[in-house]
């Protein structure tokens, strides 16, 4: 998968899990993402249970499925419940897929109109 933000371009895995398959038959999927702390998420067209991937122990770079939002959430950083440096989702999430490469990029984008995600050409 690709995720396209402003001039950034990240490639990312998605797992080979149910949530995750129905993630990618979804796409491409183009919105205006919300921000919490350093996590873009955004609600997408699959409505998917918590799996046996479910946790709220995610790092930066994850990308997880928010079953209460029908939501995914991209972690590059902090939330606001973090206490540290990684992440810490809301509630838990099915982990559906990771970057490849350096997330903290997106830091320096949090203020974008738009996200992308497609299938990696």
């Amino acid at each position: 998968m690709r995720i396209v933000v402003d001039q950034i371009l990240l490639d990312a895995e998605l797992f080979d899990t149910d949530c995750a398959k129905a993630i990618s038959a979804a796409l491409p999927i183009e919105t205006k993402p919300s921000v919490w702390g350093d996590e873009f998420y955004f609600e997408i067209p699959v409505q998917k249970n918590l799996d046996e991937t479910a946790t709220t122990k995610v790092s930066v770079g994850d990308i997880g499925y928010w079953p209460p939002g029908s939501a995914l959430a991209i972690f590059f950083g902090p939330t606001p419940i973090s206490s540290g440096s990684e992440p810490v989702p809301a509630s838990a999430v099915n982990l559906v897929g990771r970057i490849r490469g350096d997330a903290t990029v997106l830091r320096g984008v949090k203020m974008t109109k738009k996200i992308r995600l497609q299938h990696a050409q």
